[in-house]
Parts: C-alpha cells; structure tokens; sequence
C-alpha cells in the first residue's frame, strides 16, 4: 500500500509545480533590486571612464589641431632627462605665447598617460616644474595625477581584474588582506600608500576598484597623498641642468623624509591599536 500512496503524492507534487511554473521560476523581490543596482552602478561607472576619456581625447585634438606644423614635429614623449631639457626648450615659447592651449594639451596628455598607465608621468611632473614654476606645477601635477588616477580607477572596475590577477596575483591577495583588515582606518592607510612608495602607484590605481575601496576615500587619499612627491619632482624640474637621471630625485635622505611624512597619517591606527591592547 505504501508504493501506490507514494506515487499518489508525487503525481499531485507535479501537477502544482505544471500549474504554478511562474511561481517556481521568478526571482525574488530583493534578487531584482540587487541586480537594477548592480546595473545602475555599472553605467555610472563606465559614464565616468567615457566621460573623462572623451574630455582629454577633445582637449589633444583641440591642440594638437591648431599647433603649428613646426612645433607639432618637435613633440615627442621624453624617455629620459636629456629628452626633456630638448622638448622644454623647444615648448618654453609656445608655452608662452599660447598658455591655454598648452596647458589644456598639457593635461590632456598627463590624464591619459595616467589612465592608460604609459610610462612618463615623472617626466611630465618636471616638465610641469620648469615651465610653469613650484606653484602652478604643482598644482597641474597633482590635479592631472588624481585626474587620471580617477579614470583609470573606473576603468578597473570594469576591465582590471584580469589584469591585475595576471600581473599581480601575490600582491593583490596581501593588498586586500591589508584592506580589510583596516576597514576602520583605511583612509589614514590609503594616504600613508600614496605618500611612501610602498606599493606602485600604478597598482594601487587598479587595485584599489578591484578589492572595493571606496572612491571618496580613494579620491581624497590620492589628492593629498600625492603632494609630497610631487612637490619633490615639480621642484626638481627648476633645476633640469642639475639632473642626471630620475634616480636622483629619490635618493635615501627623500625616501626617509616621505615614509615620515607617510607615517603621521597611520598614527591614529597604531595609536588606537596600543589602547586596545592596553
């Protein structure tokens, strides 16, 4: 008897599910407001990465467009510092006569050699310095640099994982053990990475997306955090004649002076540390 009541059972289980399927198959109210988020989320941040590739890419062919013929052959990316002292004198007139078009080319190149991570930004940073002074160098320097930081952040986001896996599988797996274990604190860790050179710059750019650090905390750790080694270069570039390499921007007595500065921003977390454990 138990055979035929079982079989009973399981005939009427399947006319409910051939009645009902709609109720079966349809996902939950929460599963659908995650995924229209996860979607939104998504068009930001690739509205975001094309908005700011477009601005740059407008601002070289704006330039670019209107340079003289004679000027345009002389520019070329420098690849060390005797490139550079050739390409500040020939640009040293054009700079001046023609200010915001050089500037408005000038950033438009850093942002998108710092978006799509092209070597060169360092010698950007001294060209800065000896065209345009400590002051407004410097203020070119790191706008750019956190400009294109930004962009290349968002462009993480949506293509970087593979990259970043392929590249730095190591780094990236101790990068978000050290995320998430000073969740509490991660601007004042985020700032000390940016002042010292602990990780790469470029690195942090496109792993900070991947292993979810927020972007405010990201933007402002980059803002501020970069303006002590810019100031170092942006000041370097007052002096071309003086430099022989890149190297000598950062000998040991810098590197000491940087991980100081880097270790005031940390202090609250060893600070607080220490109570905890007290």
């Amino acid at each position: 008897m138990a055979a035929p009541r079982n079989l009973i059972v399981s005939e009427i289980g399947k006319q409910k599910d051939e009645e009902d399927p709609i109720q079966q198959d349809s996902p939950s109210p929460s599963m659908g407001k995650k995924s229209l988020g996860f979607k939104s989320s998504r068009r930001w941040e690739l509205g975001a990465a094309v908005g700011i590739i477009l601005f740059f890419s407008i601002g070289l062919f704006c330039v670019y467009s209107t340079m003289p013929a004679a000027e345009f052959g002389r520019i070329r990316l420098p690849r060390s510092i005797s490139d550079l002292r050739i390409l500040k004198d020939h640009l040293t007139t054009y700079a001046e006569e023609h200010q915001a078009q050089f500037i408005l080319g000038y950033c438009s190149a850093y942002i998108f050699m710092q978006t799509f991570m092209i070597p060169g930004t360092i010698f950007m940073s001294l060209l800065a310095g000896a065209l345009f002074g400590v002051i407004r160098g410097l203020v070119l320097v790191v706008c750019n640099a956190t400009t294109g930081a930004s962009s290349c952040y968002f462009l993480s986001k949506l293509i970087g994982r593979p990259i970043v896996n392929w590249l730095w599988p190591e780094k990236l797996k101790y990068f978000q053990a050290e995320i998430a274990k000073r969740n509490d604190k991660l601007l004042n860790y985020m700032l000390f990475l940016r002042i010292t050179p602990t990780l790469p710059n470029t690195f942090i750019n496109l792993a900070s997306a991947i292993v979810d650090v927020p972007f405010h905390i990201f933007f402002l750790a980059t803002l501020v955090g970069l303006i002590p080694a810019s100031y170092i270069t942006v000041r370097a570039g007052l002096a071309l004649g003086d430099l022989k390499s890149v190297k000598d921007l950062y000998d040991f007595k810098t590197l000491v002076v940087l991980f100081l500065i880097g270790s005031v921003s940390i202090l609250p977390t060893i600070l607080k540390k220490k109570r905890i454990y007290e």
